[in-house]
């Protein structure tokens, strides 16, 4: 320590060592190799997974939350089996929005996975450091940015809100409104218009974070971490992966 000031390298390495040591100490294990059971994931088992291997088990629990043939698992089971450590597969940056529980959307449960939500499912220095936390620290191996039809947010920027603290938050939608070819026009009630903006709003984060994170996009290039953008209907529950 110098002047007060810890060692970057010191203060990651023993970050990386807490996270590591106490996730050692769940002792489940899971039914199924990509996760997405209802044990909780073991620090060796997340290490052992791929970004592919994350994603699978996300999509593979959206088909079954699809299907209405989510896990039955035992909450309070995987509260006790968590105390002293988690091993998140994946990130999601998810909308506010009521309809789009990332847990229950991808049938994931605690333990599982990370979860950050603003309305309009953007990021900023906050969340991109929540996210370098997620996986230069804690492991995960992929993260998802993930919009939804129908997006409250997407169609206040469209129709220029102005109200209090909500009109600076949705400027940062407004680089997917200009990169987004208008026909018709520009307002909510053109859904065509609504929906482009919002699966370009998702694209253009993921491109956003890697510029704004040499931590994550190292991660990137050394195929240690995904980064993608998806999309859940709200009208089906299905979420397209965009990227």
């Amino acid at each position: 320590m110098t002047n007060g000031i810890v060692d970057r390298r010191t203060f990651i390495g023993s970050l990386v060592a807490a996270v590591s040591t106490s996730a050692v100490a769940v002792s489940t294990t899971r039914a199924d190799s990509h996760g997405g059971g209802c044990h909780a994931i073991t620090a060796e088992m997340q290490q052992a997974m791929t970004p592919d291997d994350a994603i699978d088990s996300l999509k593979e629990g959206n088909a079954r939350f699809v299907a209405g043939e989510m896990l039955n698992c035992d909450l309070m089971a995987q509260v006790k089996a968590t105390a002293d450590g988690q091993a998140p597969i994946a990130a999601i940056v998810g909308c506010i929005d009521s309809r789009v529980p990332p847990e229950m959307v991808f049938d994931q449960h605690i333990g599982d996975i990370f979860s950050a939500r603003v309305a309009g499912n953007f990021v900023n220095t906050d969340i991109i450091g929540s996210l370098e936390f997620a996986t230069a620290v804690a492991g995960s191996k992929a993260i998802v940015i993930l919009a939804h039809s129908s997006c409250g947010a997407v169609k206040g920027a469209v129709d220029e809100v102005k109200l209090g603290n909500l009109t600076a938050m949705l400027e940062n939608i407004e680089p997917a409104i200009q990169a987004t070819p208008l026909t018709g026009e520009k307002s909510s009630s053109n859904k065509k218009f609504v929906e482009a903006v919002s699966e370009k709003n998702a694209q253009l984060t993921v491109k956003l974070l890697l510029e704004r994170s040499p931590v994550i996009k190292g991660l990137v290039d050394d195929g240690k971490v995904k980064v993608v953008a998806a999309k859940h209907d709200v009208a089906t529950g299905k979420v397209t992966f965009l990227s």
